[in-house]
């Protein structure tokens, strides 16, 4: 236990330059605590992260459907503009002597129309999945991230006294110092 309190104790006097190497005390590369702690986020966090991942899979199979609804309407349109279109021929097979380029012309519109319609109705679906897949992930993320500061601090301050506490603080903020005027 003296080697853990030693490890918080000393931290004030880290160089803030030097060599790297490598530090074989398992308690005092606190490698036991991370693993305490990655463990109790893990059993924690486990049923939190699946209820949110499960809901954003709904909300997102739910705009999947909609999408899908929507790209059924839009096929509807298109068998209407179809038919509209084999009417169109049928009339243009009488008219043909009087305007056959007009109603070619129409025929086309038409049909662009309709694919312009079509396709921007998929780029709209295939929009809102992205959108709604990125903050499904974005809110996953902070979850995590809050659920692992909370634990990460309920095991320091259950692991500190008082004295400790200011020690690792203050040795902290010297830290901080020392980093800043070497950044400046």
């Amino acid at each position: 236990m003296t080697n853990v309190t030693d490890s918080f104790v000393f931290l004030g006097h880290w160089p803030s330059a030097g060599s790297f190497g490598f530090n074989t005390d398992i308690l005092a590369t606190n490698l036991i605590n991370l693993t305490v702690v990655i463990g109790v986020l893990i059993f924690f966090g486990k049923g939190v992260l699946s209820d949110l991942l499960d809901n954003r899979k709904q909300r997102i199979l739910n705009t999947i459907r909609n999408s899908e609804e929507l790209r059924g309407k839009a096929i509807e349109q298109l068998e209407k503009a179809r038919a509209r279109l084999s009417n169109v021929e049928k009339e243009a097979d009488q008219f043909r002597v009087n305007g056959y380029s007009e109603i070619e012309r129409e025929k086309m519109n038409l049909i662009n129309s309709t694919y312009k319609t079509l396709e921007q109705l998929e780029n709209y679906k295939n929009e809102t999945i992205q959108f709604e897949q990125q903050r499904a992930i974005n809110q996953v993320r902070q979850r995590v991230f809050q659920q692992a500061l909370q634990g990460a601090l309920g095991t320091l301050n259950s692991c500190l006294n008082n004295e400790l506490h200011l020690r690792t603080i203050n040795a902290n903020i010297g830290m901080f110092g020392a980093m800043k005027e070497i950044s400046d």
